[in-house]
């Protein structure tokens, strides 16, 4: 894959505009809440990062991490939770933060468990919307970017192990 040429679908700076709209909803729709940002690791700790400086807001972080790829493309539709909630959230309003939705399984079971956990309410933020993919009955609350049906790589998500550096979004040209 190094030598196909970068394909870049969202520069840098769109990312970072973006990311101030969605902060600034957030931000309204939160205000005099309970909030609990939940980060599902690996692929969103960049995107969390740069929302939660954006948002106003006394807030409450944690990370989750589950895995239903491997180092697949493809989820395989099986989700783990590999590291659990690490707080009580009863009571907080808990806003799951993940790079991107696909098939919708990953998120429809974190929203699932977490509601189970005694939120107060639940909801989804996401960098990158596919829906085009979807298996299961999913919108997410907040959403950076809808794209088409392409494998994308970058600013937290990876190829492998790799990439998740790169602060742009981009797929690779042949």
């Amino acid at each position: 894959m190094e030598n196909n040429k970068r394909n870049i679908l969202i520069d840098e700076e769109t990312i970072k505009n973006q990311i101030k709209k969605v902060a600034a909803e957030i931000t309204e729709d939160y205000k005099n809440k309970n909030l609990y940002v939940l980060s599902l690791l690996r692929g969103s700790f960049i995107f969390t990062a740069d929302l939660v400086r954006e948002m106003d807001l006394k807030t409450k972080i944690g990370f989750m991490t589950t895995s239903s790829y491997g180092h697949n493309e493809e989820s395989t539709g099986v989700v783990k939770v590999v590291n659990d909630l690490p707080d009580d959230i009863t009571g907080y309003d808990v806003l799951v933060v993940d790079d991107i939705v696909d098939s919708g399984i990953t998120m429809n079971f974190v929203l699932n468990y977490v509601k189970e956990k005694g939120a107060e309410s639940v909801k989804s933020c996401v960098l990158l919307d596919k829906p085009s993919r979807r298996k299961v009955d999913l919108k997410p609350d907040y959403c950076c970017f809808e794209i088409e049906d392409v494998f994308v790589v970058g600013y937290g998500l990876n190829y492998g192990d790799y990439y998740r550096n790169v602060p742009y979004v981009f797929n690779w040209e042949e």
